[in-house]
């Protein structure tokens, strides 16, 4: 007995199965998103997006070009593929997670070291793809098949992909990434459950069993194979960890060490996503003991000071070490935020006592949360606002927003600066300390926040700038690693704070002072000095003479890492082809060329299998572009507006579940109500234009006033404010596709080809769309791809048009709009 009745007199939607096959494929990718920034580095996740993407879009392709599955019932074809989909999960998930790997030979490996190598990374690629090819085929098949109902197809297909973003963080941070695609192929196999009919005993069973054995996974994820981090990480699969938290925002793995040195070094270090990222130091809860801070480079900040801070914040509190020090040197009140709630969970509970209960000290108010938001939230002035070291390549600027970011930091801006000054009591001080492990050859992040810091200083009618900056650096013999440390103050140092810091240099070993106002320190032409110290036009001569860019960053352009440009990148000019310098520039111009090769081979490639048929296809030239700008906008302003609400939300994760959940869903209710649109075309295509227009001026130049103005607002207030200011810009941009759908199938004898070779087209650039949008937002800013995007966009605008009127029209019944095929 068959599956499904004969495929010309089907009549079911398969909304149901399209709505929980979009889950689970949402699901899938950014539950991969945490799993490859733990395996290789963070820039990859931009690996994940375009193989989602990918496999999405070429699911359209098979379609086309396959016989086979063109004779197939639209319920068989459905269950095969479910089937077949969460095989590609198990499939991949081998691929990804033991493949072995170490992507920095792909610049610093011998010839035979690279090709190795790219194989390898090749392997993933395939792994990751054949997770989502079997998914893509199903959507494309109902979209081609299925004209008539795109609508409630669409909105079906990104209503499922809306509620697993409202679900999968808190999933996520609940079982781990690899039970949450554990739970994805849960999802495809219960869909082929729902399609097989009661005579198909055999495959009943199998799939049940399916389910019972991924059931275990998603219940105790470490049965499944472990993730095999990369060589050139710290963390080995050999190493003994003592605990291990995932997160949405990084992986947390605690290990116990034992350096038979002095007692300045940590017994447990905490990596973050394979990389030492910070420490939880044993601590017996006297503040007394701890003297290991005498002769720290901690001790800087509150030697300035002169006298213990009444209140002070600690931006990047981490394993609590400098929340230690704060209690060590007599700080009143210590509010201490902490970003991962992974190592906040182990602080406050298996290493509580470890560390001498440091979260729950009386002086202490320990948070989970982002500084910033934390800081306009709230009125309180500070004698000492510390910044810590709060980004770093494997924590919150690597991995947070999920899939769409690089590294942009919005604690680093100008805008965070002038907040933090206006947050500081009169004699208080704001102190910036991270990793700069070559301060003589490329002082890189001690020139830009310098050069931040001016602007925002500027910005505050504080003058002159070279009075309120004292920087001094150490070095680390243990570790081998720099730190500069920079303090800003509202006013000017006095004499007496400029003693007290030159008073350090003899007790804490290695301490350089690099520029105090007025007094000796590093020469005038040192490059943080000429920042700090030249007139305007002199600063601007440095910044297009230095050999990188070191300008200050602003909200609108918040990559505080991004020091090589990509021409640079591609030229390989002598001094910035550096591991640390240029290789998440090389690795988004590396993906990007995977991304476009790929999609070529498997989106367009095919379609010389029907050439006969591809020719026959009507106004193709019309039609990929549309396609074409529609993938490619669509995705700039998905990922932009994501990376700008992270700054509102604060908490980055939230912005990738809020703003991707709200774009879809609205994008579905757009999709929903454009049938009734269909039969005007030309007033839709007028409103459409104008619509554009406005919400993209509204997003660059209203926005960031109304972000500003909101900061300080309670977290599910702002989440309600996203959800309206995305909600308008959704409904628009989910009419484009299911009109563009419908104008290519109608009056089509190739309608489903065309649907099909749309379909291709419109991932291939949503495929390369994903890196090109980070690496023109990191070059020109957030602003400029918004414009960039409405532009695009109208460009689609008069394409559709111009379709419109080459193919007949809509025929209206009492019911609406029909399309005739």
């Amino acid at each position: 007995m068959p599956l499904s009745r004969p495929r010309q007199t089907e009549r079911t939607p398969f909304l149901a199965e399209i709505f929980l096959i979009s889950a689970a494929a949402l699901v899938l990718e950014i539950s991969y998103t945490r799993i490859i920034s733990f395996k290789l580095y963070y820039y990859y996740t931009y690996l994940v997006i375009g193989l989602a993407l990918l496999g999405l879009g070429s699911g359209a392709v098979v379609v086309a070009v396959s016989k086979r599955l063109k004779a197939m019932s639209t319920a068989r074809l459905l269950l095969g593929c479910s089937v077949a989909g969460a095989v590609g999960v198990v499939v991949g998930y081998l691929a990804v997670s033991m493949m072995p790997l170490d992507t920095i030979l792909l610049w610093e490996g011998s010839t035979g070291q690279r090709a190795k190598t790219m194989l390898q990374l090749l392997g993933i690629c395939l792994g990751l793809y054949v997770s989502f090819l079997p998914i893509g085929v199903i959507i494309a098949t109902l979209f081609a098949r299925r004209p008539q109902d795109i609508n409630r197809l669409y909105f079906s297909d990104l209503a499922g992909a809306a509620l697993a973003c409202i679900v999968v963080v808190p999933v996520m941070a609940w079982i781990g990434p690899v039970a949450a695609v554990g739970a994805a192929a849960v999802i495809l196999l219960a869909v082929a459950l729902r399609l097989s009919t009661t005579t198909d005993q055999v495959l009943r069973i199998g799939t049940a069993v399916g389910v019972a054995v991924l059931a275990v996974v998603v219940v105790r994820p470490s049965v499944a194979p472990e993730i095999r981090a990369e060589a050139s990480k710290g963390l080995r699969p050999e190493t003994n960890t003592s605990a291990t938290r995932w997160s949405a925002l990084f992986r947390v793995d605690a290990v116990e060490i034992d350096l038979d040195t002095a007692d300045h070094d940590p017994n447990t270090l905490l990596f973050h996503d394979g990389i030492a990222g910070s420490a939880i130091w044993q601590w017996d809860g006297d503040p007394a003991s701890l003297t290991r801070f005498d002769d720290d480079d901690r001790s800087v900040p509150f030697s300035a000071l002169g006298t213990p801070p009444e209140r002070m914040l600690i931006i990047g509190a981490a394993g609590g070490n400098e929340v230690q020090a704060a209690l060590h040197f007599g700080a009143e009140q210590i509010d201490a935020v902490e970003l991962n709630p992974a190592t906040a969970d182990l602080l406050r509970g298996q290493y509580a006592d470890y560390a001498g209960n440091v979260t729950t000290q009386p002086d202490v108010n320990y948070v989970v949360g982002d500084g910033r938001s934390y800081l306009a939230e709230r009125d309180t002035e500070y004698d000492l606002i510390w910044f810590v070291a709060p980004d770093s390549y494997a924590a919150s600027n690597a991995a947070s927003s999920g899939a769409f970011v690089l590294s942009e930091s919005y604690l680093y801006t100008q805008e965070m600066l002038e907040e933090a000054l206006e947050h500081l009591t009169p004699r208080g001080m704001v102190v910036m300390q991270f990793g700069e492990n070559d301060y003589e050859g490329r002082p890189n992040r001690t020139a830009r926040l310098a050069a931040t810091a001016r602007n925002a200083f500027e910005a505050s009618n504080i003058a002159p700038f070279d009075q309120h900056i004292a920087v001094t650096t150490t070095y680390s013999e243990t570790f081998f690693y720099g730190v500069s440390t920079t303090i800003l103050k509202r006013t000017p140092f006095t004499a007496d704070e400029l003693d007290r810091i030159e008073e350090r240099v003899p007790v804490v070993p290695t301490m350089e002072l690099r520029y105090l106002p007025g007094r000796p320190g590093d020469e005038a032409t040192a490059p943080v000095n000429q920042v700090i110290t030249l007139d305007d036009d002199a600063l601007r001569g440095l910044f297009d003479s230095y050999q990188y860019d070191v300008r200050g960053i602003t909200d609108d352009r918040p990559f505080f890492w991004h020091f090589t440009p990509f021409a640079d990148v591609v030229g390989g000019s002598e001094g910035r082809f550096d591991v640390e310098i240029a290789v998440g520039e090389r690795v988004l111009l590396l993906l990007l060329l995977i991304a476009i090769v790929l999609a070529a081979v498997f989106l367009l490639g095919p379609f010389l299998l029907v050439r006969g048929t591809w020719r026959r296809l009507p106004d193709k030239a019309t039609s990929a572009p549309i396609f074409g700008i529609l993938g490619l906008a669509f995705i700039a302003f998905e990922i932009t507006l994501i990376q700008k609400f992270s700054l509102f939300l604060g908490y980055p994760t939230y912005s990738l579940t809020v703003t991707l959940m709200s774009i879809l869903l609205f994008t579905g209710v757009g999709a929903l109500v454009s049938p009734r649109w269909h039969a005007r075309p030309t007033r839709l295509l007028s409103v459409l234009a104008a619509s554009i227009v406005v919400l993209a001026l509204f997003y660059i130049l209203v926005s960031p006033s109304i972000i500003d103005a909101l900061l300080d607002w309670p977290r599910l207030a702002k989440m309600g404010v996203v959800v309206v200011l995305c909600a308008p810009l959704g409904v628009c941009l989910g009419m484009f596709m299911p009109f563009a759908i419908t104008l290519v199938s109608r009056g089509n004898e190739h309608s489903e080809e065309s649907v099909a070779w749309g379909w291709a087209i419109n991932g291939f650039f949503s495929v390369i769309g994903s890196t090109l949008t980070t690496i023109v937002s990191m070059t020109y800013g957030f602003r400029t791809v918004l414009f960039a995007s409405m532009l695009l966009y109208l460009v689609a605008i008069g394409l559709l048009a111009v379709l419109a009127r080459r193919r007949p029209p809509v025929s209206v019944s009492a019911h609406g709009p029909t399309v005739g095929l």
